[in-house]
């Protein structure tokens, strides 16, 4: 081993991080979280109120406290709160939706009848921009340079799972030219807008996904999405449940 690398790798291995004690939680505990990510939905129908501050600094500190890759954290949170901006933002995704829609083909018509976002109806209206200078971080994405997006999406989720908790809906928007956002929030050079968050008071929350809901889509089997040691061999992990696909130990 080359000298430099031995002594790299000795003081890593003396590098010892402070631990705190690995106690579960408590049943009622365990139950909230999961009752959270169970019910967590796609909202897009709103119905205007507002986001006390300081549960909007709730949301924003759980959305900071994601796992990002090389700690790069490379989230960045703009509040629309000028109102001509967000009709601009509201035009920006409605032409995208029609693009879309011409893009979809055979099912344009069915996709145009779907609501996809509550920009003028919500809130509070987020976009989410990766931050610029994003290229000096090389820990983990060397050769995944993508993962600045994987953890500005953990981000999200955050935010998304503590909005449930608060009693409040959240949909994430995707519909609109990355380029043209940046121009009308005056993003930086190398800044890149990935997601509209519509956020706020909801009637209630869609007992399904509203894709589901409306037969655009259905969730798969999780049997059918989990393998082990190669692609496509089923895992021993559903062997038993109904449904799953069989276990072939040869494949």
């Amino acid at each position: 081993m080359h000298s430099r690398q031995g002594f790299l790798l000795n003081a890593a291995l003396k590098i010892k991080p402070a631990l705190v004690a690995a106690t579960p939680f408590s049943p009622s505990e365990s139950a909230a979280v999961y009752r959270a990510i169970r019910e967590r939905r796609d909202m897009r129908h709103f119905c205007g109120g507002q986001v006390p501050t300081d549960v909007l600094q709730r949301l924003l500190s759980a959305a900071h406290h994601a796992p990002s890759v090389g700690y790069m954290q490379p989230w960045r949170f703009m509040r629309i709160q000028n109102h001509d901006t967000r009709v601009r933002l509201h035009a920006l995704v409605e032409a995208e939706r029609i693009q879309t829609a011409r893009a979809l083909g055979q099912r344009e018509s069915e996709f145009m009848q779907l609501k996809v976002q509550g920009i003028l109806d919500a809130a509070e209206v987020l976009v989410v921009a990766l931050a610029d200078g994003r290229e000096r971080h090389v820990f983990g994405r060397r050769t995944m340079p993508e993962m600045d997006l994987a953890s500005a999406a953990c981000a999200i989720q955050n935010l998304w799972l503590a909005a449930r908790v608060e009693g409040l809906g959240m949909g994430w928007v995707s519909l609109f030219e990355p380029a043209e956002l940046a121009t009308l929030l005056g993003l930086p050079e190398g800044a890149s807008p990935i997601a509209v968050l519509c956020l706020g008071p909801v009637e209630g929350y869609y007992a399904e996904p509203m894709l589901a809901q409306q037969q655009w889509a259905q969730c798969e089997a999780l049997s059918g999405l989990v393998f082990d040691d190669t692609w496509g061999k089923a895992s021993a992990v559903f062997a038993n449940q109904p449904g799953s696909p069989p276990v072939n130990e040869d494949h």
